[in-house]
């Protein structure tokens, strides 16, 4: 009881033992639910919505106490987290039309230069 079972489908993480955090992913799920009603209510195009930050960070603990046999008190803690999400609309590509290509303007000594150099180098 309370430790994690062995699996077979961890073997394809080089593993034996697996869980399935159901409870975390439906959060997660709910999280997302949420973040699209709030993209719907400021006007936002749902189907563009990408995800770029997720954290999640520890929060403070709560603390209780369980009362056992013969007069005795143990902790009963819970450890919640606050789960950090930014989602952005993702921006369509735009092409950016092709610019003419100017001519390079050289100063007198570069220009110098060049003719010493095709002139043969004496």
């Amino acid at each position: 009881k309370g430790c994690i079972g062995r699996t077979p489908q961890a073997k394809e993480f080089k593993m034996s033992q697996g869980r399935w955090p159901i409870k975390s992913a439906k959060i997660l799920l709910d999280l997302l639910r949420n973040a699209e009603s709030n993209a719907e209510f400021k006007n936002l195009d749902t189907e563009n919505l990408t995800i770029t930050h997720i954290q999640v960070s520890e929060a403070q603990q709560g603390r209780r106490r369980t009362y056992r046999a013969h007069g005795r008190i143990n902790a009963y803690m819970n450890c919640p987290c606050h789960v950090e999400m930014i989602l952005e609309e993702k921006e369509e590509a735009v092409e950016k039309p092709e610019e003419e290509v100017k001519a390079k303007k050289f100063t007198k000594k570069q220009l110098a230069k060049r003719r010493l150099r095709v002139g043969g180098g004496q």
